[in-house]
């Protein structure tokens, strides 16, 4: 059975002090979780927020990573400086990085194979815009950006990779697709991974929904066959609302 995984984006927000205050607040409020819970906080947050968590069942992560172990790549951080101070986990290709930053589908790919390299486990975002839904291009769209991501890794190491389905225009926007339209998304990149690499593979795959998750709609969208979790934005920031996502 595939553990529900509860992960946190504090995006560009969130300073060290704040950073300590919430681990050590939270820490206190989910000990006895079942639930993998990981925060993804900003770099600067990171030597803070993994000395406040030792000792913790909580998990840090990093919100994006370069694909080269090293090299003039002015503002980027690798693979091995995530690993060498004990990050566990990296987001990549969330949406706002392939908007803003030229994030595509080729570097998607190279940043999981990169973070697989040197020991980290990535969080994969797929995820279509408004106007790809409504030309109903959905399940084309995620299945591919999946297909993509994924290409060229070994069995191991696609059963160790989290996607996260984040409908672009669900993110920050309070709209959420419903808990059917989640699911049936999330059967869609299942059922992709399943026709490539097999129903056993795909059925250890972990597969999580973002998109204005809160916890008002979070133990409907847990309820479903497929969601195993999710990558939760701004309610993350808030401890309380935290808390009761986790529970579900």
């Amino acid at each position: 059975m595939r553990k529900r995984v509860i992960a946190g984006n504090w995006k560009m927000n969130m300073l060290p002090n704040e950073a300590i205050s919430f681990i050590e607040q939270l820490s206190n409020k989910v000990a006895d979780a079942k639930e993998e819970i990981v925060l993804c906080v900003p770099y600067t947050d990171l030597f803070y927020s993994l000395l406040t968590a030792q000792n913790t069942n909580i998990k840090i992560g990093a919100q994006n990573m370069h694909w080269e172990e090293n090299g003039a790549y002015t503002g980027e951080v690798s693979g091995p400086m995530l690993k060498s101070i004990g990050v566990q986990y990296v987001i990549i290709g969330h949406s706002e990085r392939r908007q803003y930053f030229a994030e595509t589908d080729d570097t998607v790919n190279k940043k999981v194979k990169s973070a697989f390299k040197y020991g980290l486990k990535p969080i994969v975002c797929v995820g279509e815009t408004l106007e790809q839904r409504e030309a109903g291009n959905t399940k084309e769209i995620i299945t591919k950006q999946t297909q993509l991501a994924l290409d060229g890794l070994n069995a191991n190491e696609i059963e160790n990779t989290i996607i996260a389905y984040e409908p672009i225009w669900a993110i920050g926007t309070g709209k959420t697709a419903t808990s059917e339209d989640a699911n049936n998304s999330i059967k869609e990149i299942r059922n992709k991974i399943k026709e490539i690499y097999g129903e056993e593979i795909s059925e250890k795959v972990v597969i999580l929904y973002g998109g204005s998750v809160k916890a008002s709609n979070a133990k409907e969208l847990f309820m479903t066959s497929d969601i195993d979790g999710a990558l939760v934005g701004g309610a993350s920031l808030n401890v309380e609302e935290f808390t009761k996502i986790i529970a579900g």
